[in-house]
């Protein structure tokens, strides 16, 4: 009996439906072959999560910074995947922290240093990306799908969120970038070809093409940029005249209005991403679980501004007459350590868990009667119990016990300079009012007349901070 004339027990499915007789007969990659192509996808999707993380605080544009964020999230989560895959087929030392080729390292460095967002889009999503994805579409076409199942499933996984990042990716570029950027992009991009080529393609199956590569953008070490940017539709970011926690604790305020808060409050959360951004881009030699754990945070952040987003679009309310700021992430940013900054994240995570944190949101949202409030309270909700537990696992350990932790996040908070004054004497806002604006445009959508003390409410955050404590006013 041989390929041709074999036959499973009644045609059922044989070799588990994995490939046919005769593909489990082809050889395949060998082990080692194996193993170098697994260590540079590793390599790219390491080096991609750290592009995409490093750039999302100064990236203005709002849905960049949230696929963005989706994408560093999927890309730590892939490099787990290897770094499991290849520690199952060989021994300590796995070499997983080694440039397997100083092509690729010039090649992704090129991309970190991109000046704008038009070449950093170009770079990731027109070369980066799409070089990747045919790696592993290769790595499928010759390996033996029987003897090399566990890197195959990594592999197609791999390959269905790669799909899903090029196709955002040539929306990106198709509406972003006409040939007026991209002509003067020309050489760059030929440079990162050339940096392909030397490599003898991203997984090194090609033969190397001799050529003398020089820097462009990446001769100049690429410096983290900590200051968040916002494009045009956030029109004033030092804005901090509304104090959504004082409205939302006020139990003689009802809830449909409340609701308003709460999408403000999960829109204004740009800010989490940005600020941690920081802390993952600044924290080095931490193990690899360190960082997929603080990026997976990361993008659940990303993930309850779009439902603040939502909110509003499903209100009727136009988001952008909310002024949505950037000053928590620009202080912590620019004024802590990226220690300090997760501490001041673990003392406001661990305030969201009693009964006045994220539960008391979850049970407005069911009170006012809104759906869609009470759904993305529930699940924020729920991030956050993953949230306390990622404090938990990787900043709780470097004190003495939990008091010694949330009393020094206390402590860094309280040492951040909130310029209110002088922000407003700089001409950078006013600090207007936009909350009666804001009411009035919800309930004309909800056929009511605006109830006369929610329409008068005015409390900044001027003298009372987000978890309600007092500060000094700066004037």
């Amino acid at each position: 009996m041989n390929a041709e004339n074999h036959v499973s027990y009644r045609n059922l499915p044989s070799l588990a439906g994995l490939c046919s007789m005769a593909g489990a007969m082809q050889p395949g990659l060998a082990v080692d072959e194996c193993v170098s192509r697994l260590k540079r996808y590793h390599y790219a999707f390491k080096r991609l999560h750290q592009i995409f993380t490093a750039r999302i605080t100064a990236e203005p544009i709002y849905e960049l910074k949230m696929g963005f964020s989706l994408h560093a999230y999927l890309c730590a989560e892939h490099v787990s995947a290897l770094r499991k895959r290849v520690a199952e087929m060989r021994e300590p030392p796995l070499g997983l922290e080694q440039v397997p080729d100083p092509h690729l390292e010039i090649f992704f460095d090129e991309i970190l240093a991109a000046p704008a967002t038009e070449e950093l889009a170009l770079g990731l999503y027109e070369k980066a990306l799409p070089a990747l994805q045919s790696a592993l579409q290769r790595h499928l076409a010759e390996t033996n799908h029987l003897v090399d199942q566990p890197s195959v499933r990594v592999c197609r996984f791999a390959l269905l969120e790669l799909s899903d990042m090029v196709k955002f990716g040539e929306k990106v570029t198709a509406n972003l970038i006409d040939e007026t950027c991209r002509a003067p992009a020309g050489d760059w991009l030929a440079l990162l070809d050339r940096c392909l080529g030397a490599a003898g393609a991203l997984d090194g199956t090609a033969v190397p093409e001799p050529t003398a590569l020089q820097r462009h953008y990446s001769a100049k070490p690429f410096h983290y940029d900590g200051r968040p940017r916002r494009d045009e539709r956030f029109p004033d970011p030092y804005n901090m005249g509304v104090n959504a926690e004082v409205f939302l604790y006020d139990p003689k305020f009802p809830p449909p209005p409340k609701t308003l808060m709460m999408f403000y409050k999960r829109l204004r959360e740009i800010d989490v991403p940005e600020m941690m951004a920081s802390i993952i881009t600044e924290t080095s030699n931490k193990p690899w679980d360190y960082y997929r754990d603080m990026t997976r945070q990361l993008w659940d952040e990303a993930r309850h501004a779009m439902m603040g987003e939502v909110g509003f679009v499903n209100v009727g309310v136009d988001w952008r007459k909310v002024m949505v700021n950037f000053t928590w992430s620009l202080a912590l940013n620019t004024q802590l350590k990226p220690i300090e900054r997760h501490a001041v994240l673990y003392f406001i995570e661990q305030g969201l868990m009693p009964k006045n944190g994220k539960r008391f949101e979850w049970e407005v949202g069911q009170a006012s009667k809104n759906p869609l409030a009470a759904l993305f309270q529930d699940y924020d909700w729920a991030d956050e119990v993953l949230h306390a537990k990622i404090g938990r696992d990787w900043y709780l350990k470097e004190f003495k016990n939990p008091h010694e932790a949330t009393r020094y996040g206390d402590e860094c908070w309280s040492r951040v300079l909130m310029d209110w004054a002088t922000w407003r004497k700089e001409g950078l806002t006013e600090h207007r009012n936009w909350w009666p604006d804001v009411y009035r445009e919800a309930c004309q959508r909800w056929g009511i007349k605006p109830d006369a003390e929610v329409l008068a409410y005015s409390t900044s955050y001027e003298t009372v901070r987000a978890d309600l404590k007092t500060i000094s006013s700066s004037g």
